[in-house]
């Protein structure tokens, strides 16, 4: 059994250099294995595997607490720091208001599902301790409304118990494939739908001219090549900002603590919860200023390999034999992904907004970054830009949102 936290770094460094070379080679099996296995599950299950047969013993490790505490606040500056909120704002109404529709779906179809459960089997939900069904759901919250690292920082604030995250990273995989799949199958039939529907198109036709004006304005400028001082630039905001955010965590936590000992139900109290607000808060910031170029030098990759670092370290900590408690929440997941879809539903007939927009908004909360693009060119290959603007958003605003999602959830049983 492997003990030594170097020996356990190299071997998830060994675990994740083979998974992306497997995942890019041109063999039948492996196109077929990938297929069906996400790599980002592959980087969090094959770890696991390590704990569950007693390859690795992480009792006495330090490794978790060295990711959550340094890389993963390092990890939301960089995926933070290239929002573009102005640009968003200049994309029209309607998209704007089906993706805040879509989130506020996420946030309050988290609560009206653990009701429903509370009230039909309540013997199946569990309320207390680390194990509870509202800090668990709070973590897949997150990853709907922002991505994988919001989903790990919800994690840590409201320290949910390995086992019922990893459930929560099951249910995730499962309905962010079939719904991403019922998507794609939906953009075949757009343009009967929105003729049913009597949709209003003039945004996405003025939306891809505008696109079109900008491309060919940043047409004339070459991407830097990335320099040792471009990256040492990304290393000192990454860090710097986590600094800083451990150094504000450490003034409010004593303050709220002694003056304010109720304000622990809020997580006021809670080291990991300010770091996270402060990294966030002081990212969107920096969003605004000559920081957001570092986007373009690579910050965006760094920040991905730090990700997959982080879901490989927590797939550690996960024993696949104590998963048991699965189909409840699998139920659960239904039922709050189709609130979701509901109300955007509601909200596109309302406003006569295109299917386009609809499923771009759903997309960008329940897949993110990485899979939403894909379901934006289904429809329109110039709408593509615009799904990855609003999910990078999501990481930025996911923290405050899924803040608001998990009180409202703890409240349903006091």
């Amino acid at each position: 059994m492997i003990n030594q936290d170097p020996v356990i770094l190299g071997l998830l460094a060994i675990t994740l250099g083979l998974i992306f070379y497997t995942s890019a080679s041109t063999h039948r099996y492996w196109q077929t294995f990938y297929r069906y296995v996400p790599v980002m599950v592959a980087c969090y299950v094959v770890p696991s595997l390590f704990n569950t047969f007693g390859l690795v013993d992480t009792s006495t490790s330090q490794l978790s607490s060295i990711a959550s505490r340094y890389i993963m606040p390092a990890c939301l500056t960089l995926l933070i720091i290239s929002v573009d909120i102005k640009s968003m704002l200049m994309l029209g109404p309607k998209i704007i208001v089906l993706f805040i529709v879509g989130s506020i779906g996420i946030i309050l179809g988290g609560p009206f599902s653990l009701y429903v459960f509370s009230m039909l089997s309540p013997e199946l939900i569990n309320w207390h301790g680390t194990e509870a069904a509202w800090r668990a759901m709070a973590t897949l919250a997150g990853n709907w409304v922002g991505g994988t690292a919001n989903q790990l920082a919800m994690k840590e604030v409201y320290t949910v118990d390995d086992n019922m995250f990893a459930i929560m990273i099951s249910v995730n995989v499962v309905f962010s494939a079939l719904w991403m799949s019922f998507l794609l199958f939906c953009a075949n039939h757009a343009n009967a739908i929105d003729s049913k529907l009597k949709a209003d198109n003039n945004g996405i036709n003025k939306l891809v001219e505008s696109i079109n004006l900008r491309d060919k304005a940043f047409s004339k400028f070459k991407l830097p090549i990335p320099t040792l001082s471009s990256y040492m630039a990304i290393f000192t905001v990454a860090f710097g900002v986590t600094g800083l955010a451990h150094l504000g965590a450490d003034l409010f936590v004593p303050f709220f603590s002694h003056h304010y000992p109720q304000s622990e139900k809020l997580s006021f109290t809670s080291h990991f919860f300010w770091i996270v607000i402060i990294v966030t808060s002081v990212s969107i910031i920096l969003s605004y200023t000559k920081v957001r170029r570092l986007e373009r030098q690579g910050a965006s990759k760094i920040s991905t390999v730090l990700l997959y670092l982080l879901i490989a370290t927590m797939g550690l900590k996960m024993d696949l034999t104590m998963i048991n408690d699965f189909p409840i929440y699998f139920a659960i997941g239904f039922v709050w992904l189709a609130f979701h879809a509901l109300l955007i539903l509601i909200a596109g007939l309302i406003i006569k907004a295109p299917l386009a927009y609809m499923a771009i908004s759903s997309q960008c909360c329940i897949g993110g970054a990485a899979s939403s693009p894909i379901v934006a060119m289904a429809f329109n290959r110039h709408l593509a830009p615009v799904a990855v603007m609003f999910s990078v958003f999501g990481y930025a605003w996911a923290n405050y949102m899924v803040w608001i999602c998990a009180e409202l959830m703890r409240m349903i049983n006091q």
